[in-house]
């Protein structure tokens, strides 16, 4: 876990060297400041020595000066070093999570990576901070003083040294007790996150349903939740101060009644005293901020731990050593596949696929909700690999393929249509990033996405707002067939993409297809038979098995599931947007 974090200080080491290094700086200054103090009182105050304290005096403010220059420094390093960590931890895995395969992606909830970046790095980059400064400066302070107030009088300095074996002990006890509920909190904070995001994102379904005070209640459970594991942890740390002020009290008396015996007896002088009381709170005060060091990176260990979980999760699914760069045609063979989404799981959500599809053929997917119709034309384009045999696309296995030049060259559009803030514009040039405007409006006429595209005031400038709230779902849909055809593949998947759309303007859609990229092959996962009747081929999947493959015609006759769904859906008054009779 350290070498991982460690990893990503990369251009942040010298900063994070020279942190410490004026930290130490600054605890040798401020060590001398109290000898020289000690020598105003005895050499100058009571030998009524004026030039003695003026000579003193401007010691000590040159050192506190220096002192000054120092500390700046190194909180300045400090935060450059701790500010770039967390930047480069983010950035880390950002880059990781776009490597993720979808297997990847399934293990963790959306609420749970956005904490990761968010919450638990900035506890990583707080305890980061300390670590530099307070963890150098402390013990460095403590050190320091130890050896000067043992150097002025052992006897007296005893009383620290038992106050820092005690207030030791006492601090591990505190933080073991206290790691636990750090550990359960940030999962706690993914529920809370999760329940936020959801809530918003579904804010229409929400209110049409009239289900805020649901909502409420179970964002206050999730926000209760947290607060009784903070208060849980807190209730613990809060010992720590009053344990630390006790502590510093119970030494200066002890200190000033042996001490104020050794000046009567002669074996201490009044500026010695003086010195040792506060090197006294030197300790001390290192000490307490060595228990904050402690509580802060305790805190962080939870969090040290999940962003490790993302940083060190391997992609499923990597590049071969040699990759294919080239796909040649857009032919699809699935050599008995059997695909589960969990590994050594014996039961399949496909079996034994075979199925031989040519270059530019069209080819209709249809059966019922959990059929695995998705499954399937998900492993073409390894967005999943198969668990056992082998989907080939150009004659060639997909694993032999350059992962980007695969995926170039089947464009999906997949089951949830999703555009980005931007304008239309911007959204349909991720299919193809340099393409002109003139490419862009032939893709829209294509996926009949011209038709309200023209009708906005700003037209193909358009702004999208993040999720494309502001377009309907058949709008959203025949924007991401336009982005996809942009790209001219070799393979053109529709994951059930024209759903939200009437079967006139499907229709359309299908006829552009047919014209306008007819050696593509083209995938079709409809619900409606209207929507296949006219491909080349139709696959009838039934709970991960293909029960028919042939022309409509040919189903019709010989396969029972395709003949009930399409009298089911043409035997009554007919569909209303075909102009049935009502």
């Amino acid at each position: 876990m350290i070498k991982t974090l460690g990893a990503q200080i990369k251009e942040f080491k010298k900063d994070s060297i020279l942190t410490p290094v004026f930290m130490i700086l600054e605890v040798i200054i401020e060590t001398m400041i109290p000898l020289m103090m000690a020598s105003i009182i005895d050499k100058g105050v009571e030998a009524g020595d004026i030039g003695h304290i003026y000579y003193m005096g401007a010691w000590m403010i040159a050192a506190a000066a220096a002192s000054l220059l120092v500390g700046v420094l190194g909180g300045k390093y400090g935060a450059r070093a701790s500010a770039g960590f967390a930047k480069n931890l983010r950035e880390a895995m950002f880059r990781n999570i776009q490597n993720f395969s979808f297997s990847n992606i399934d293990k963790y909830s959306t609420a749970g990576m956005v904490t990761r970046m968010t919450t638990d790095v900035t506890n990583v980059q707080n305890a980061y901070q300390m670590i530099l400064r307070m963890f150098t400066r402390a013990p460095a302070s403590l050190i320091f003083a130890m050896c000067m107030a043992f150097s002025i009088n052992a006897r007296l300095s005893s009383v620290y040294l038992v106050a820092v074996v005690l207030l030791g002990i006492l601090l591990f006890l505190l933080i073991k007790r206290t790691m636990k509920y750090f550990t359960s909190v940030f999962e706690k904070y993914d529920d809370l996150n999760a329940s936020v995001q959801e809530n918003v994102s579904a804010i229409r379904v929400v209110k049409a349903f009239v289900r805020e005070d649901y909502e409420k209640s179970r964002f206050t459970k999730a926000s209760e939740s947290v607060y009784k594991m903070f208060v849980k942890a807190e209730s613990l740390i809060v010992i720590n101060a009053p344990l630390m002020q006790f502590t510093v009290y119970a030494c200066i008396i002890a200190i000033s009644w042996m001490g104020a015996k050794m000046i009567v007896g002669t074996t201490l002088t009044t500026g010695e005293l003086m010195s040792l009381l506060t090197y006294c709170m030197n300790i001390l005060m290192s000490l307490m901020m060595l228990s904050m060091v402690f509580v802060m990176v305790t805190m962080s260990m939870a969090s040290c731990r999940r962003i490790s979980e993302i940083l060190n999760e391997k992609p499923d699914l990597t590049n071969p050593e040699n990759p294919d760069y080239e796909v040649m045609d857009g032919s699809i063979e699935f050599d008995h596949v059997n695909f589960s989404y969990k590994k050594n799981k014996n039961s399949y959500v496909l079996n034994d696929i075979n199925l031989n599809i040519h270059s530019g053929e069209t080819i209709g997917i249809i059966g019922g909700t959990g059929s695995s119709k998705s499954s399937l034309v998900n492993l073409i384009s390894r967005l999943y690999d198969v668990t056992e045999g082998c989907v080939k696309v150009g004659g060639k296995d997909v694993r032999v393929y350059d992962l980007e030049t695969l995926r170039n060259e089947v464009a999906v559009v997949l089951q949830k249509n999703v555009l980005f803030s931007g304008t239309i514009l911007d959204n349909l040039r991720w299919g193809k990033k340099d393409a002109t405007e003139e490419e862009c409006i032939l893709a829209c006429q294509q996926a009949c996405a011209d038709e309200f595209i023209d009708k906005m005031p700003d037209g193909y400038n358009t702004y999208i707002e993040q999720g494309g709230s502001n377009v309907s779902g058949g709008q959203k849909q025949r924007l991401c067939i336009a982005r996809a055809l942009l790209k001219k593949p070799k393979i053109l998947i529709l994951d059930d993409s024209t759903s939200a759309v009437d079967t006139a303007t499907d229709s359309k859609i299908r006829e552009a297809f047919a014209t306008a990229i007819p050696d593509t092959t083209k995938l079709i996962i409809a619900q409606r038979i209207s929507s296949v009747q006219n491909a080349d081929r139709i696959i009838v999947l039934d709970d991960g098995n293909i029960n028919g493959f042939g022309s409509h015609e040919e189903l019709l006759k010989e396969n029972a599931i395709y003949r009930e769904v399409y009298e089911s859906q043409t035997g009554g008054s007919g569909d209303f947007d075909e102009g049935g009779d009502l």
